[in-house]
């Protein structure tokens, strides 16, 4: 698995979409990053599988994609409560991150979102909030080539609480000077809808992309 990050590939989305803007006297746009700009979260879970290879218990795909949205290091920790594990958080979620960048050349934009930034870019001011860590997002960002479309970009480093706390999101629109209330957010998971909620913001979900498993499951 290690040496097939490395020539990762994308697949492709069986099922296009088209994202509806809620009526709303919006003054500025809030954009979770994995799977809700780039088209990443099969290559996080390729990733986390090479990271947890060790490990004597399985970390399955449904499992992944319902801690959507949590910060990397929660992850580690919330899998040590579940297994009675003692996995080093730091050093787990910087292997998995390593792991992750193998692969990070070959990603896709999330094409209906990213149309939405270029369309709003110098309209409206735009930030990115995101549970992962600031060298993972830019260079996520930069491979989709939008990481200068956005007025602000926070990062794991910038707030104590992460999703489904509304943290991310209010660091998010105090940077960009807009308050809460006038923000829309673009969310692919539950936990950071929930996170808009809690931030008093509106929100849009973006649909997962219809596809075959990641990993078949034994």
């Amino acid at each position: 698995m290690l040496s097939a990050l490395a020539f990762w590939r994308p697949p492709r989305q069986a099922v296009a979409f088209m994202i509806t803007i809620p009526p709303g006297d919006f003054a500025a746009y809030i954009f979770d990053c994995d799977g809700t700009l780039g088209d990443t979260m099969p290559l996080h879970y390729l990733a986390w599988r090479a990271a947890l290879k060790n490990e004597h218990w399985d970390f399955p795909e449904a499992l992944f994609y319902e801690l959507g949205g949590v910060p990397t290091e929660r992850i580690v920790e919330i899998l040590n409560e579940r297994h009675g594990s003692h996995m080093p958080v730091k050093e787990t979620a910087q292997i998995k991150e390593e792991l992750y960048l193998k692969g990070i050349e070959n990603i896709r934009p999330i094409d209906p979102v990213v149309a939405i930034v270029n369309e709003v870019h110098g309209r409206l001011p735009m930030a990115v909030a995101s549970g992962g860590h600031r060298r993972i997002v830019t260079r996520t960002l930069t491979c989709l080539g939008i990481v200068d479309k956005f007025d602000a970009i926070v990062c794991a480093e910038d707030y104590e609480k992460g999703k489904p706390h509304p943290d991310p999101f209010l660091v998010a629109a105090q940077r960009l000077g807009v308050a809460p209330e006038k923000c829309l957010v673009f969310e692919d998971t539950n936990t950071g809808i929930q996170a808009a909620q809690a931030a008093g913001m509106q929100w849009v979900l973006v649909p997962t992309p219809v596809r075959a498993a990641t990993v078949s499951q034994p």
